[in-house]
This record gives C-alpha cells, sequence and structure tokens, in this order.
C-alpha cells in the first residue's frame, strides 16, 4: 500500500489558508510576512519531492497551483511525477498541458485504490477541504506539518471538525528553529 503523506505549512491555530499570498484571505502571505526566513526550516520540502512518487490535489488547489507551479525552478521534480485531482466538476479540458499526466478521481474510493497500488509516497499539498475528507475516512498515513508561530484567527484548517474518535499521532521527527517555525512529522496510529 502506498503511503499518504499531507503536508501543510500551518498556523499554531490550525489555520492553512493563504500560506503563499492567495488573494482573497485577510492574512495572505503569513508565511514570509510575518516570520523571518530561516533556509533549513524549508529542507523538508525538497526532500518531499524528491521522496514522493504522486502528488494528490483538490480541486481548489490545483487551480491555484497548475498555472505557477509547472514552470517554477523549485517544483522542478512534481513537474515530471503523476498528479491526481479529486474533483467531481473538472473534466480533462480543463488540465493543463504542461504539467505532466494528471488523472481526474471522482471520489474517495478513488483515493483508496490508488494508494493499494504499486508506487512511492503520494503528496498531498494544500487541499484543506480534501485533507478534511481525507483523515475522516482514515486516509491519510502521515502528517508533514512547518508549524508557524502565528495565530491568524479565522480562516481554513487543516483539521476536520468532524465529531469522531481520537485519531493518535505517533511522532517521528521534529526540530524547532531560530525563527520560531517548528517541523513536526507524524505517523498516523492505526
Amino acid at each position: 500500500m502506498r503511503t499518504l503523506i499531507s503536508t501543510a505549512f500551518i498556523s499554531l491555530d490550525g489555520v492553512v489558508e493563504g500560506p503563499g499570498g492567495e488573494p482573497g484571505y485577510r492574512n495572505s502571505g503569513w508565511t514570509f510576512k510575518d516570520v523571518d526566513f530561516v533556509a533549513e526550516a524549508f529542507d523538508i520540502k525538497a526532500r518531499e519531492q524528491k521522496e514522493s512518487a504522486a502528488m494528490l490535489l483538490g480541486r481548489t488547489s490545483y487551480e491555484a497551483f497548475s498555472p505557477v507551479w509547472p514552470d517554477m525552478a523549485d517544483f522542478a521534480d512534481y513537474k515530471a511525477m503523476p498528479k491526481y485531482v479529486v474533483s467531481t466538476t473538472l473534466t480533462d479540458a480543463d488540465l493543463v498541458s504542461n504539467w505532466g499526466d494528471t488523472t481526474i478521481l471522482r471520489s474517495l474510493d478513488d483515493v483508496a485504490a490508488l494508494k493499494e497500488t504499486e508506487g512511492g509516497p503520494i503528496i498531498v499539498h494544500g487541499s484543506a477541504a480534501l485533507n478534511h475528507s481525507l483523515s475522516d475516512a482514515g486516509l491519510i498515513d502521515r502528517y508533514h506539518l512547518l508549524v508557524f508561530p502565528l495565530l491568524l484567527g479565522a480562516g481554513k484548517r487543516l483539521f476536520s471538525t468532524t465529531d469522531k474518535d481520537t485519531q493518535k499521532l505517533k511522532l517521528v521527527e521534529h526540530e524547532a528553529y531560530a525563527n520560531g517555525l517548528q517541523k513536526n512529522v507524524f505517523d498516523v496510529v492505526r
């Protein structure tokens, strides 16, 4: 079975919305406007590209990333790997042509089936609503979190508010940086 990894920039109060300056969010750009840059805190991002074999996105994140990421040197390794977009509304005509093979998945059952295929880890970027659904369905195996020392208040959250049984996590890697960022890697305990 393939490992499904959710990766996120997240504020201390759980917000994942607008980290890179996306329009429409009051605190947009909080990852670079409000915290000093420390390069080694972002080493995990380069490692994710090298270790992942596929990328999974929700429709909203796909529509935000696909016009920009294909031409960015920082995301070159993602260009060649297969991408999967979970959406009930996208069509093949909506997909960009310069970002490699992209497959539309229509349901969480399709995601579960993808996890059963041969291959390496599948990384999930952004995709707050998809993360909620994946977590609630027990499909996420690992979290890569860069926790920013900020309280943002309102905004999209990484974790679902569904009333459910406790989900235990095991901390498998962590580091704190001089700027207050924390890297936390958790495996989901089954």
